[in-house]
């Protein structure tokens, strides 16, 4: 991996920003934690299984075999969304989850969030979306990160231009990325970098982020194949308390 730039790591604040895996890979070192958000939908589906009780094992998607991993791990395995069955009722739709019996621990494949949470190591990772991003916020507070000593790297995981691997930027996750900044600001002494200034700008300026949510470019596209409702879950703003810290390979609630 190349070395990351001293310019690019956002030094001498105590709220980062960044996107996608690249991102998490140049802020997560010398970071006292991570918060993946991935709005649509795997951050928001993790939020609604911890709040069922049940342990989320993110897996990357299409990454080896999601199955023999769920079977090595005692956990049900979500499935894509079209093959969603009466034996197989999980899937990466909040929705839907919302819906199913909760399993003990479920496998969640996705091809970003998921991807990025099970790339960074050895420092705590925390899953936000717009449902829980005070929650998250308040419980990293409470530790005392957000310093320039301890700071926190929020990544938007953002989405990929089909059949390519670049990364296309989806509004939503920059919004609740920028959610978490917006109540972090008020609550920790390091600061923020000037990513996360004009985050947090963005965020506190509009009038309606559900609205926004469901006519953004990717909230248009799920509603365009029938799954609308995962949009409304996801634009459930502060409708959740649940703070999903990944321990030992699985999110659990940690508040």
């Amino acid at each position: 991996m190349t070395e990351v730039p001293e310019w690019a790591k956002q030094l001498s604040t105590g709220v980062r920003i960044d996107w996608g895996l690249a991102g998490a890979r140049a802020l997560g070192p010398g970071s006292a934690a991570v918060v993946v958000v991935d709005v649509l939908s795997f951050t928001t589906s993790v939020s609604v299984m911890v709040e069922a009780g049940t342990r989320v094992l993110p897996y990357p998607w299409r990454d080896g075999d999601a199955a023999a991993f769920a079977a090595e791990q005692n956990a049900e395995l979500a499935v894509g969304r079209s093959a969603v069955s009466e034996q197989q009722p999980w899937s990466l739709s909040p929705a839907a989850l919302r819906r199913a019996p909760a399993p003990e621990r479920l496998v969640l494949p996705s091809p970003n969030g998921s991807a990025i949470c099970a790339a960074v190591t050895g420092i705590p990772v925390l899953a936000a979306c717009l449902r829980n991003a005070s929650a998250v916020a308040e419980w990293i507070a409470a530790r005392g990160w957000g310093t320039e000593e301890n700071p926190v790297a929020v990544i938007a995981a953002g989405e990929h231009w089909p059949g390519t691997g670049v990364i296309r930027p989806a509004v939503e996750d920059w919004l609740g990325a920028a959610a978490v900044i917006s109540v972090l600001a008020d609550l920790v002494p390091g600061g923020l970098s000037p990513e996360a200034v004009v985050a947090k700008a963005s965020y506190d300026g509009l009038a309606d982020v559900p609205a926004l949510i469901h006519d953004c470019a990717s909230g248009r596209e799920l509603t365009s194949k029938g799954f609308g409702g995962d949009v409304a879950v996801a634009a459930e703003v502060e409708g959740s308390k649940v703070v999903p810290l990944l321990v030992d390979g699985a999110f659990v609630d940690a508040a």
